[in-house]
């Protein structure tokens, strides 16, 4: 298939999987990604676009189709961010993933790294908040290669998830690679997420 055909092939991809993500509330790119191939009626060994790509997509998506509701879902997932990273504040935490770039459904948490050496003082403090909480555990790749398992506890703010992993404390100064673009996560502090809390989301509808 030709260079340009094929461009055009993967933009399509794009697109409709950015449109999946965003009406049927999905996290999971790569599913989405395969949902938009069977659904163009492309063949199997069609190329995948990035997931890079698939989330600017879907940020555009939202800013052109999400409405009201996006922008107040966004606003209430980075208030939320703000308490419970004010919460955790001796714990230094960062937000990652969706929250922070805005390129959210209603599928998505916040996704906090706090840093401890003994994840179970975070669980004491949630204990002593009275906020119930499940103990998971998720593997983070590392830049060297390596696989680094971390504790995640996850607890509800209201209607709001959030995941909060803890890495050790050297943890702090290497970021996990990113599902998304293969790079170091960008790690928010709480500044950070206070002044995108006080932003209004740009959409052009609703």
């Amino acid at each position: 298939m030709a260079k340009r055909a094929l461009g055009a092939q993967r933009s399509r991809v794009v697109q409709e999987a950015a449109r999946i993500i965003c009406e049927d509330g999905l996290a999971d790119y790569r599913l989405a990604k395969q949902k938009a191939i069977e659904r163009l009626g492309l063949g199997f060994g069609t190329p995948l676009p990035s997931n890079a790509d698939i989330q600017s997509a879907v940020i555009e998506y939202q800013r052109l189709f999400g409405g009201r509701a996006y922008a107040d879902r966004l606003t209430l997932l980075r208030r939320t961010a703000v308490q419970a990273m004010r919460l955790l504040k001796d714990y230094r935490p960062r937000l990652v993933g969706a929250v922070a770039t805005g390129a959210t459904t209603e599928a998505h948490k916040v996704q906090l790294h706090c840093f401890a050496d003994k994840p179970e003082q975070i669980d004491m403090l949630l204990a002593d908040l009275g906020l119930p909480f499940e103990v998971t555990e998720r593997r983070y790749r590392l830049a060297s290669g390596e696989g680094l398992d971390v504790v995640v506890l996850a607890f509800m703010a209201d209607d709001v998830g959030v995941d909060v992993a803890v890495f050790p404390e050297r943890g702090m100064r290497e970021a996990p690679l990113s599902p998304t673009d293969g790079q170091p996560m960008k790690r928010l502090e709480l500044t950070a997420v206070e002044a995108l809390a006080a932003e209004t989301p740009e959409v052009l509808t609703g």
